[in-house]
């Protein structure tokens, strides 16, 4: 299945990019204009049900994502490659590296949901799961994420998009995929990983990526931006582009066979 992808540079670096569960491939739009596109391409993909493929069946899994984006890396031959995933896209990136390690170079999470999932008491679920139909709860999670410091015109604008961009069926089965997988034995924790959050963001923190991506990845470091919250992309569009390549211009030179056809 073609994914509705897009991409940004030409450079010997490929990296695939996965939107969190409010996003599409346009997810990281406001730090597009300044990525280095000589030294990076830049693949943002879509997931099924969302975007361009916002009416493609699926199953809507995380393993589902991570087949999809490993099927665009051979479509575009990219025989290795790195990855950045927000949110969600974050637990996708991991199941990526567990699937196909030997391809990937490189992992950059931000504001991510763990490999073991997250817990919710119920209260906190029913917030979530009621978020597929019911726009204002989507409103509520948002402004939550960001520590409640955000325009309010942006909060509604951010829920309205994800609404418009998403099926409903697929938002509310996504929803269960992250929070509710758990691959963590399948870790083997041979990657480069950095992990990026935002200083307002009231779950997906600093001691939340201690006590998961720090014990998994002997390479991890994690960096907080800021004057963000759950968006970086949006709240601190320079600071996270800054961040992503200064982690990505250290990882080693893939080797020669390993470099895009």
């Amino acid at each position: 299945m073609a994914n509705t992808f897009h991409r940004v540079g030409n450079g010997p670096h490929p990296v695939l990019v996965l939107p969190g569960w409010f996003g599409d491939a346009h997810a990281f739009e406001p730090i597009e204009a300044w990525l280095d596109g000589g030294a990076f391409s830049y693949v943002f993909m879509d997931y099924r049900g969302y975007g361009g493929m916002r009416d493609a069946p699926g199953d809507y899994t995380i393993d589902e994502i991570a087949t999809d984006a490993l099927a665009l890396a051979d479509e575009l031959g990219f025989a290795s490659f790195s990855l950045i995933g927000h949110s969600m896209g974050g637990m996708a990136i991991e199941r990526i590296a567990a699937l196909a390690p030997e391809r990937v170079r490189a992992l950059v999470a931000v504001a991510p949901v763990p490999c073991g999932g997250i817990r919710m008491d119920a209260a906190r679920r029913a917030l979530f799961e009621g978020a597929a139909v019911q726009v204002e709860q989507r409103r509520t999670i948002i402004d939550r994420s960001t520590g409640g410091r955000l325009p309010a015109s942006w909060v509604a604008w951010k829920a309205a998009y994800s609404a418009a961009r998403s099926m409903p069926a697929a938002f509310a089965a996504y929803f269960h995929a992250w929070a509710d997988t758990d691959f963590s034995d399948a870790i083997d924790g041979r990657h480069p990983l950095k992990a990026l959050v935002g200083r307002h963001d009231p779950v997906f923190n600093a001691a939340l990526m201690a006590d998961t991506y720090a014990r998994r990845y002997p390479l991890a470091s994690v960096e907080v931006l800021e004057n963000a919250g759950h968006y970086p992309m949006n709240e601190t569009p320079l600071a996270l582009a800054a961040a992503i390549e200064s982690f990505l211009l250290s990882v080693s030179p893939a080797p020669a066979s390993a470099r895009t056809r």
